[in-house]
């Protein structure tokens, strides 16, 4: 794979080429080359759909039966529907909104507890992962809790998903792909001007 950096900050998101891959000008979008039926290269937007794609493709990381499979996506699709949008919420309101507004920053930190509460109760059984088996489920959810110092998140206050979050930590793949992330993140993404993009958008046409 090729990993291609888009400068959010500086509105790269906006560039015709990227748009015709991602036209909800967000990141991450992927391009495959060499799609399994040979054909035309496929362009995906959407983590969710991008995880499901590659597990699809490599035949990994979802299980092939039909109760396995739909545990995962349904874990899959619980990240993308709750987890990572009441997250961010959280983020946008603690720590970017110019006004701390007391009823929304509590809305989404308690929001959030509740979802790390559901996570860390799906894996007080024992279970080693969130399907039990490593997952695209895990892969989706992790990137969410390395930041819960900044959700205002004490992991100690849910032991079955620490237990977890360390588990994933550890794993090679993991710490290589953050790595990887440490080359490309290497400067503020906000300023004043940035803001604007980030935060300014509305529902009139923009495009490069």
């Amino acid at each position: 794979y090729r990993l291609i950096p888009v400068n959010i900050s500086q509105g790269e998101q906006f560039q015709p080429d990227f748009l015709r891959i991602a036209p909800n000008n967000r990141i991450p979008a992927m391009v495959d080359h060499a799609p399994a039926d040979g054909g035309e290269a496929v362009s995906l937007f959407e983590s969710g759909a991008i995880l499901l794609y590659l597990a699809d493709k490599a035949g990994r990381f979802i299980a092939d039966s039909l109760r396995g499979r739909n545990e995962t996506l349904q874990w899959l699709f619980w990240q993308m529907a709750g987890l990572g949008p009441m997250a961010g919420q959280n983020h946008h309101f603690t720590q970017y909104a110019p006004e701390k507004l007391p009823y929304a920053v509590d809305r989404y930190v308690r929001e959030t507890a509740r979802l790390y509460r559901v996570l860390d109760t799906q894996l007080a059984d024992g279970r080693d992962y969130i399907a039990g088996e490593y997952s695209i489920a895990d892969m989706a959810c992790y990137p969410w809790i390395v930041p819960h110092e900044k959700q205002r998140q004490d992991l100690h206050d849910f032991p079955a998903l620490k237990r977890w979050f360390e588990r994933i930590a550890a794993r090679s793949a993991v710490q290589k792909a953050y790595k990887l992330a440490e080359g490309i993140n290497t400067t503020p993404t906000l300023t004043d001007a940035s803001r604007a993009i980030l935060f300014g958008q509305d529902g009139k046409p923009r495009g490069g």
